[in-house]
């Protein structure tokens, strides 16, 4: 198992997004002929890169060393029958209550780990 490392965790901040309220924080790639952050100058921002991606064998790993898989009904959990030491389950938040028990009993059945067993799931009171 190779140890998970992160690059950046830090998100990449929008260019004067801390100066002025209209401008959002989120990630545009300016474009201006002068922009300093553009053009890579000592001090300035930095702007999102290939190096700072993840190492292949460690991308999409959760801290517990699993992948997860985005599942909407028990047909989907059946895909990973030989994969449960690998992947996780992940329950889409568009299922329902009921489909969401028979998912969690059906995963259970199979030794796979869910990440959002109590999701939307009422127990009795």
């Amino acid at each position: 198992m190779v140890k998970i490392i992160k690059k950046r965790t830090k998100t990449f901040k929008r260019h004067h997004s801390d100066r002025w309220d209209r401008v959002p924080e989120s990630w545009r790639k300016p474009r201006g002929i002068d922009n300093r952050v553009r053009r890579r100058f000592k001090g300035s921002a930095p702007m999102p890169k290939i190096g700072y991606g993840s190492d292949k064998r460690t991308k999409f790993l959760m801290p517990n060393g699993l992948r997860k898989l985005r599942v909407t009904n028990v047909n989907d959990v059946d895909v990973l029958l030989m994969h449960n030491k690998s992947y996780a389950v992940e329950i889409a938040r568009t299922v329902g209550g009921r489909k969401r028990v028979a998912i969690l009993e059906r995963a259970k059945a199979l030794g796979l780990k869910v990440t959002n067993p109590r999701a939307k799931v009422r127990t009795e009171e």
